[in-house]
């Protein structure tokens, strides 16, 4: 049996933050990101994880923040295991929990917000787009359908629920709470990123859907934060099977939440556990994606 990551303690360093899949710790100035190998699905955390998990979501994390450093700077400071432990040799004694699994970033103030891009209309974009012919105020052509492409990727911010759901807003909403100057800089850097990835995703045969992005500030600078373009934050499809009209197949977690969704629960914690079929199929999408997308393995 796989060994898999649920909880992850670090003695002599400072927990900062536990998110539903990464754990936050404090190193001197800087920040230690850990991904463990939990999945959350309609925001409640399985009880029991897929294995790999957080290092797949690490590694390609850190292949965008490598390949989206041209267009704005980001957080990543160390993500080989032995320049992380030079930073902080505290770290040294985990380096086997530790390996491919985090990253040593700069502390940076989120900002409160969301940046969600979409190319393609699905997920909760398609049903808004059914009520209201339009998603976060921003209105569509008439008569399209499920899984269609937009005819130009679209930014549609939401909030960021410490709990429950996140809330799509509208460009006002979103210029109340971070201003019409910052507005513009991340809806338009959020975009830039979504092409650059989603022309290079297509030349190894995926499409990606719709994604989302967090920024922070540090100093009087703007910078691309917490994870980019992963199986979590995003909506991978294989283009050689994409056709408007219907669901597509996807590399992310949504195999997860579809098994979810014909079961007979009532979206509350605690979530069911997950038959080791659905682990199994759901570490073989995030390998798939991890190879795909990077040209490496684990």
């Amino acid at each position: 049996m796989r060994k898999t990551i649920m909880s992850i303690e670090l003695e002599g360093l400072k927990p900062f933050k536990k998110g539903k899949v990464r754990d936050v710790f404090e190193s001197g100035d800087k920040l230690l990101f850990v991904a463990s190998d939990r999945i959350s699905a309609f925001d409640v955390v399985m009880p029991n994880g897929i294995p790999d998990k957080g290092k797949v979501l690490t590694q390609i994390s850190i292949f965008w923040f490598e390949f989206t450093k041209d267009i704005i700077k980001n957080h990543l400071i160390a993500s080989d295991i032995d320049e992380i432990v030079g930073y902080d040799e505290k770290i040294g004694a985990y380096k086997d929990i530790l390996e491919k699994r985090s990253m040593l970033v700069e502390k940076s103030q989120p900002l409160p917000v969301e940046c969600v891009v979409r190319g393609y209309l699905a997920g909760s974009g398609w049903r808004e787009y059914q009520e209201k012919q339009s998603i976060c105020g921003i209105e569509l052509p008439p008569g399209l359908k499920e899984s269609d492409k937009l005819p130009e990727p679209i930014f549609t911010p939401s909030t960021k629920a410490e709990t429950g759901h996140d809330e799509s807003i509208t460009k006002d909403e979103t210029i109340d709470l971070i201003g019409d100057k910052l507005f513009g800089f991340v809806s338009s850097k959020s975009i830039e990123i979504y092409k650059k990835a989603d022309d290079f995703a297509r030349s190894k045969g995926i499409i990606i859907a719709d994604t989302k992005f967090e920024f922070g500030k540090k100093a009087d600078e703007i910078i691309l934060i917490d994870e980019v373009l992963t199986p979590d934050s995003s909506r991978f499809w294989p283009l050689n099977e994409y056709k408007a009209g219907r669901p597509q197949r996807s590399y992310d977690k949504q195999f997860t939440r579809d098994y979810l969704d014909s079961l007979d629960w009532d979206k509350v914690s605690p979530g069911p556990v997950l038959p080791d079929e659905i682990v199994n199929k759901t570490r073989e999408k995030y390998l798939s994606i991890l190879s795909l997308i990077t040209g490496k393995t684990l």
